[in-house]
């Protein structure tokens, strides 16, 4: 009914929910709070949010809000495509300063849980995408926070050179790693 994959950081998970189909299309229930109490997610979503981005090469974080309005963020595209990136930001953790990265599309109806302590950002691959995230804490201006998308400590792969990339200019100014406070 819905697939949950554990990736390389704990806690940032993909959840694939199943599709059901006819010749009038697909219908799939994209959250069920019961069915993902019982594998271990317990999450009160309060918000939901929309982007769109016109370009391709449009690049969104990466953002975090710092405690105590920290959010677990559920992404989905229900547009378009994008890649998706996840950072470590707890310091105690093993896998502190590392990123996952997974390609979310209209298509294949993935969604990224990107939990409380981590980094999100994503780059649409193709244009006109539209983004879809539940938020587990309101919008905070004060506990917004971010990281440097281009951090060469992160090694993130964005997929196109830097030069064809669409930022708003609040992104092209955060703090690389090792510059940023311990948040979590």
């Amino acid at each position: 009914m819905i697939e949950i994959e554990k990736t390389a950081l704990d806690g940032v998970i993909v959840i694939t929910p199943r599709r059901f189909g006819d010749a009038r299309g697909w219908f799939s229930e994209t959250w069920n709070d019961a069915r993902l109490r019982e594998v271990g997610l317990d999450l009160n979503f309060i918000q939901d949010n929309q982007s769109y981005s016109a370009p391709r090469g449009t690049l969104r974080g990466l953002h975090f809000q710092t405690n105590p309005v920290a959010q677990d963020k559920l992404v989905r595209v229900v547009r378009g495509a994008i890649i998706d990136v996840a950072v470590d930001l707890r310091k105690a953790s093993p896998t502190f300063g590392k990123h996952v990265a997974v390609e979310l599309t209209a298509e294949n109806g993935k969604q990224l849980l990107v939990p409380k302590g981590f980094a999100h950002g994503f780059i649409t691959t193709v244009p006109d995408t539209e983004v879809f995230y539940k938020v587990t804490a309101p919008y905070s201006p004060e506990n917004d926070k971010g990281l440097a998308f281009n951090d060469p400590a992160l090694g993130i792969d964005w997929g196109m050179p830097e030069s064809e990339l669409t930022l708003s200019d609040k992104d092209k100014l955060h703090p690389v790693l090792a510059d940023l406070p311990d948040y979590f």
